[in-house]
Formats: C-alpha cells, structure tokens, sequence
C-alpha cells in the first residue's frame, strides 16, 4: 500500500475548512465571503481540496436522540492478528456502527454504535459483533449524554 502525501495546507485552505466543518452547506459564495477571497478563488481551493482527499464529503450533522437512535455506546474490541482488512469491511456493513477506528493500546478498534433502544443496541453486540469472525474479545461503554464540539 502506497500512503499518499499529505498536501501542504496554508491559512486561506485551513479557514476554507473551518468554514465548511461549521456548515457543509455553505455556499462557494459565502466562504469566499467569509475567508475574504474571490469566488473564483474559493471554488479552485475547495476543488483542489476535494481532489487532494482533504475533503472526503459533505454530510448533515443529525441528533441521534431526535432521529430515534436513543441508545449508544462506544465499544473496544480485540480482534485477531491480521483480521483487520476483513473485519473493517463486516463492520462497514452494519447501519448501527457510526464511526470505526483502528487505535493502539489495550484494544485495537473502537466503534461508535448507536441503535433505537438498549434492546437493538444488545443486538448489534450480542449477535452481530460478538459473533464476528477474528473478534475475540469486546467492551461496551453506554454513552449518557453526547456532546457536539463543531
């Protein structure tokens, strides 16, 4: 696997960001405003941007609670030597798994796992996680309050 290199960002690339992540749908127009720069200029960055993979997507931030998903809960697993490209693609396939990172420490990956009610979220540990092929062991944290930072 060739890692790409990462693309130099300078401060009108970084406060393009900042103005996206705070409003993914913003407008060309209103970040050009807001950064103090040509439309035109505006649109070449965020293409460049997109095309580069900083951008990744444009996406709406939803309250789980007020979509119906009232129960959530990080869970850590331990997963087997070398399960991880095939486990990454089972755990994709789940609606209920949210985010998925691959860390180091006491655990290698920790998901972010949010379902209707504590009955679908045993589910999604019980039958669907804790039965995964090269999971071996796992940990559930219940999420009480979920705090949005952006």
């Amino acid at each position: 696997m060739v890692e790409q290199a990462t693309p130099a960002l300078d401060s009108v690339d970084r406060r393009i960001l900042s103005e996206l992540a705070a409003d993914g749908r913003m407008s060309v127009t209103a970040v050009a405003e807001k950064v103090h720069i040509s439309r035109a200029h505006a649109y070449s960055r965020i293409a460049r941007l997109t095309e580069d993979g900083v951008l990744t997507r444009f996406t709406a931030l939803i309250d789980p609670a007020k979509a119906g998903l009232k129960s959530s809960a990080y869970v850590t697993l331990k997963v087997r030597q070398h399960s991880w490209r095939e486990l990454k693609e089972r755990l994709q396939s789940i609606p209920e798994v949210h985010h998925i990172a691959l860390v180091g420490g006491d655990f290698d990956v920790i998901l972010l796992v949010r379902a209707v009610d504590n009955v679908d979220l045993r589910r999604v540990i019980f039958d669907k996680l804790q039965s995964m092929e090269g999971v071996l062991d796992t940990q559930t944290f219940l999420v009480f309050e979920d705090i949005d930072t952006r």
